[in-house]
């Protein structure tokens, strides 16, 4: 099995990358269109989620570090 790769970017979405699929909370799948690369929104503005917009554009701040998790238990 291939690595998907999530990148969070500053002031904008969780970009993913990579073979995913992506499922609502009742389990049904979202069709993507083919895509391996995509957002997903973070600042919950887009009219299109869970999937970014661009909508947050100048209107949402947030940048994350990354850190090391305590080990799992």
């Amino acid at each position: 099995m291939s690595k998907t790769k999530l990148t969070v970017k500053k002031d904008g979405p969780i970009i993913i990358e990579g073979d995913f699929e992506v499922y609502d909370h009742e389990g049904n799948l979202f069709g993507l269109g083919g895509r391996n690369v995509l957002g997903i929104c973070r600042c919950g503005l887009s009219k299109n989620k869970p999937f970014c917009d661009g909508a947050h554009k100048d209107q949402f701040e947030s940048c994350c570090q990354a850190i090391n998790l305590p080990e799992k238990k």
